[in-house]
């Protein structure tokens, strides 16, 4: 069964050419952590994607899939 993707951090990544990378050291997460909010394997706390909203400067419902 395949997995819901529920936020579309690695697109908005994409289309600010930022890393997964470069938004750990922003955010002070480690970067095994955010790769795993990319894949969709886990969820940040709500908390968390508002500071990678503003971080990004994107809309926090931007962040998620429909």
């Amino acid at each position: 069964m395949r997995k819901k993707a529920i936020n579309r951090l690695k697109v908005v990544l994409v289309e600010k050419n930022v890393s997964s990378k470069w938004l750990a050291e922003q955010l002070g997460k480690n970067e095994a952590t955010v790769s795993r909010w990319c894949t969709n394997e886990v969820q940040p706390p709500i908390k968390t994607f508002v500071q990678i909203a503003e971080t990004l400067d994107v809309k926090l419902t931007s962040l998620f899939n429909d």
